[in-house]
């Protein structure tokens, strides 16, 4: 804001001086003229970006001002992107009449009776935008009744109209971006275009669409293009988004979607700091959520109920006596505050963001910039609407509709032959309850290894009922079922973990998403039940421990060892609780990827330093040491740039100094120099490395210490420096933009490495030689690897490998002249990149949202899948938590968007390497 207002401080004056109403719809009027008398994309583009522009720092002067309500705030919004979108698609339907692709009826209007229409979604369609919004369209046509000339085919010329509209909305230029346009919300968005005939869409919400696509479609509205062909399409539409009756599965079909909201994002409460405003506990969702399912629910057989807006649609379910005017008022109250915060979030840094800052100093500005005097009295009211509004959540449809609270205890014991039990158990909502009685019985006959013992066989038989409810709560029940039978087989004993889940029952549908979707934790558990006492701990679903709090938990878990051995089975399970409760935290939604792989890092940084500081002590106790020793461990890689996943290797490389006057070591068996280093490499890795009764703690790669494998594990530090400024390679010096010293014996030493790291990456290079060579090495890694499986997210085309080395060519060809480009994090790099002009605007805002898409994903797969990701053979449970982690209404979606998204990094890769 204050970008726009220094650009042009007589447009500040123009603007305070206005009556803001009538302002707005002048600028947009003059916006439409010029639009229409626009003979160059360029001279449009420029038109809605200066209309933009404008009404951007209007609108928030408005908000900032309160010369607004926060919901007048979002309708000028709205009128701005309906107003952008009708001035785009109406120049590119002019264009293709002069074109003689077009034949209107009206040549002032050519969109009418033109076939083509878009539908706003979402808040969009509501009226609701936010100050940063997306805008989400679904564009239609008919394929039977338009205005084309002979001879056009409507699927490939609709299509094409459809992705220049979203490129003139979006595309970067010196005036910025009008809105950032989703075409995801249509049908089956992996495997269609982006514009769809209307027959195919009726087909497929007759035939397939689910559920969410329903409750999306409430907000569904036309705003450009053939308005009546809209409105025709949605009445044949309102029969599939509106139903008659009452029945069994649509209510059924609401209670999942509430389990899983609930199962995805756990159960951490209400916060502050980092809280966010719009998925998190008591958020703006969950508002969302509790009028738009009592709408699918009853908008059937009330039609009042058939409004787009959410604070509408509240005061309608208070009137028509669906909820109190009580709480009407509450949410509606909870849901202003909410906006407002939201958007004044997004205000900061034009951010589609809907967190608060981390750091309570920055809550405190933000606080200010809200109007309060402190944070304290902002905390206050944020808490409270949250905790209503969350109070309100948890009772909807508390009342048991199914009828499950009022059946009578059942024998579980009795397998399916019992007619009572078979009905319990399909009205508790499993679709084979045969099948489930018969597993039941099963349990309850005490046959497997974990049920020998007398107490976990009574503690189970207590277990059961609560069980069986909390299966019936995971997405999938009968699937939740056969796993949990599975993971039972496995388990070696279960007595104490059965009470513990008997005790805290709300645990097991999230026990039975991690054993349903991430076999790899199932399997740590069944070897290991103790790790299930991290998910009962309170702080389990609190704030991620830094890495202060988890040296401490390491240093308390190691402290009463007897012996090495007891030293290295402790770090094994310290490991592997840590990445079950990390992992559990990403398959609940509790953690994002970014706070998971810095939490992974965290872990494996803190085991790194222990590790080294106990081998070097135990080894000098045989071996001595050299006069004026120092080690140092650097971190390469995922662990060097804090992005690692649950199955990252550590990338590692040991560096040493002595007093070369005196080489020897001075303790009873004697080492020389090199060899002593050497070996106390190798005693490093083998604690790592070696085989416990826990496992492996992590494996180690050693292959980036200079000279890789034919140089020796552990090089001096005067060898190193020389390597990197004469004989290493451009691929050696990428790979060191990630190097991280993370265990040093002094404070000096670290030093000395970092400033070593910092000059050979800071070198004054030739751009082409570098360019050239970044672009060889993408090629020869395509070769190897292979680039065309879209789901191998590292080295897909366009995928994660094509944005690292972007970083990387960044870094090595600006360090010389911008030293504070250079960072470990990609994303960092970046933001350093676009701030200091050596990455265009449009090229970090394709690389930074696909970066960030890809952690998200990856951590999913890394944790869940052992192998290649294969969707066709994957379950269900990892395809809904792969398109949650994605931000896909459904995994079709999360389909295109990562086409979509590869497409356009290798775009960019293209234009700043090859191009460079």
């Amino acid at each position: 804001l204050f970008d726009l207002v220094a650009a042009d401080a007589a447009r500040l004056v123009r603007l305070l001086a206005s009556d803001p109403d009538v302002h707005l719809e002048t600028l947009m009027q003059a916006a439409a003229r010029d639009v229409a008398a626009a003979h160059s994309e360029a001279e449009l583009m420029g038109a809605l970006r200066a209309m933009k522009s404008e009404a951007a720092l209007l609108i928030a002067l408005c908000d900032i001002g309160g010369v607004w309500p926060v919901m007048r705030v979002t309708e000028a919004l709205t009128a701005l992107a309906v107003g952008a979108v009708k001035m785009a698609l109406g120049y590119l339907l002019a264009q293709e009449v002069e074109r003689g692709r077009l034949l209107p009826s009206d040549w002032d209007h050519p969109e009418e009776n033109s076939g083509l229409f878009v539908l706003a979604m979402g808040k969009m369609g509501a009226g609701e935008l936010n100050y940063s919004s997306d805008i989400d369209l679904i564009v239609f046509f008919d394929a039977e009744v338009n205005s084309l000339a002979g001879g056009i085919e409507p699927q490939p010329f609709f299509a094409r109209v459809t992705q220049a509209l979203a490129r003139l909305l979006q595309q970067r230029t010196g005036g910025g971006y009008v809105f950032r346009v989703d075409l995801r919300l249509r049908p089956d968005p992996a495997s269609t275009q982006v514009a769809i005939s209307t027959a195919a869409a009726l087909h497929y919400y007759e035939r397939e669409g689910r559920t969410w696509e329903r409750a999306a479609m409430i907000k569904a509205r036309p705003v450009a293009g053939d308005i009546r062909a809209a409105e025709a399409t949605l009445a044949e539409l309102s029969p599939f988004v509106w139903r008659k009756h009452l029945d069994f599965a649509a209510l059924a079909d609401v209670h999942d979607m509430k389990r899983q909201m609930q199962v995805y994002r756990g159960q951490n409460g209400i916060a502050v700091e980092g809280h966010n405003v719009k998925i998190g506990p008591g958020g703006i969702r969950e508002i969302e959520f509790f009028v738009q399912t009592q709408q699918l629910i009853a908008g059937g057989r009330h039609a009042e109920l058939r409004v787009r807006p959410t604070l509408e649609a509240l005061s309608v379910l208070a009137s028509s006596n669906w909820i109190t005017f009580e709480a009407r008022d509450e949410l509606s109250a909870a849901y202003r505050f909410l906006r407002r915060v939201e958007h004044r979030l997004q205000m900061v840094a034009d951010e589609q963001t809907h967190s608060l800052p981390e750091d309570a100093d920055l809550v405190a500005r933000f606080a200010n910039f809200l109007g309060y005097q402190d944070r304290a009295a902002f905390a206050r009211d944020l808490l409270g609407h949250l905790t209503i509004v969350q109070g309100h959540y948890a009772k909807l449809f508390e009342g048991d509709p199914t009828g499950t609270a009022k059946l009578p205890p059942v024998d579980y014991r009795a397998g399916p032959e019992d007619a009572r039990l078979l009905d319990h158990l399909a009205t508790l909502g499993f679709k084979e309850p045969v099948v489930v009685a018969q597993t039941s019985a099963h349990w309850l006959a005490g046959e497997y290894r974990a049920f020998r013992a007398e107490a976990a066989r009574s503690a189970f038989a207590d277990f059961v009922p609560a069980l069986i409810d909390g299966l019936a709560h995971a997405e999938e029940p009968d699937r939740a079922v056969v796993t949990f039978d599975r993971f039972l087989q496995a388990l070696q004993r279960g007595g104490r973990l059965f009470s513990l889940l008997g005790q805290n029952s709300d645990l097991v549908a999230l026990v039975a998403l991690v054993l349903g979707a991430a076999p790899r934790l199932g399997d740590m558990l069944a070897r290991q039940p103790q790790l299930m006492d991290g998910l009962i701990d309170p702080r389990f679903f609190g704030a991620m421990p830094d890495q202060r709090e988890l040296s401490e938990r390491l240093a308390a878990t190691l402290k009463d060892a007897s012996s090495y051995e007891e030293f290295l089975d402790r770090l094994r399970l310290f490991g592997q609780e840590s990445l079950f409760l990390i992992g559990t935290r990403i398959l609940s939604g509790t953690v994002s990827a970014q706070q998971a792989s810095t939490a992974f890092a965290d872990v494996a940084e803190g085991i790194v330093s222990t590790v080294h500081r106990l081998v070097a002590e135990r080894f000098a106790e045989q071996h001595g040491r050299i006069r004026g020793q120092e080690t140092a461990i650097i971190a390469m890689g995922r662990l060097g740039s804090r992005e690692m996943t649950a199955s990252s290797d550590l990338d590692l490389i040991l560096l040493y100094d002595f007093d070369p006057e005196q080489p020897d070591s001075d303790g009873e068996r004697s080492l020389q120099g090199a060899h002593y280093f050497a070996r106390l490499t190798q005693r490093l890795i083998s604690a790592f490395t070696t085989r416990t009764n826990y496992g492996v703690l992590y494996e180690i790669d050693m292959r980036l210490r200079p000279s890789g494998r034919a140089g020796p594990l552990a090089s001096h530090v005067a060898s190193f420096a020389q390597y990197q400024e004469r004989e290493a390679w451009t691929w050696e010096h990428m790979a060191l933009t990630r190097g991280r010293v993370i265990s040093a014996s002094s404070p000096e030493f670290r030093v000395r490495i970092e400033a070593i790291i910092r000059d050979a990456l800071t070198r004054s290079r030739e751009r082409s030689g570098i360019a050239k060579d970044v672009a060889d090495m993408r090629r020869a890694i395509a070769q190897e690897k292979g680039e065309k499986d879209f789901w191998d997210l590292k080295y897909a085309a366009g995928g994660l490998l094509d944005i690292d080395f972007v970083a990387q060519y960044l870094q090595l060809v600006h360090g010389a002249e911008h030293a504070d480009i250079l960072d470990v994090s990609t994303s960092k790099v970046l933001d350093n990149a676009e701030r200091l002009g050596v990455l265009p605007h449009a090229a970090a805002d394709v690389l930074r949202p696909a970066a960030r898409l890809y952690h998200d994903l990856t951590q999913i797969l890394r944790l869940c899948v052992s192998e290649r990701f294969v969707p066709d053979t994957a379950g269900e449970s990892l395809l809904r938590v792969m398109a949650r982690a994605g931000d896909a209404p459904d995994f079709s979606a999360l389909v295109a968007r990562v086409k979509d998204t590869q497409a356009e990094v290798r775009r960019v890769f293209r234009a700043v390497v090859e191009g460079g």
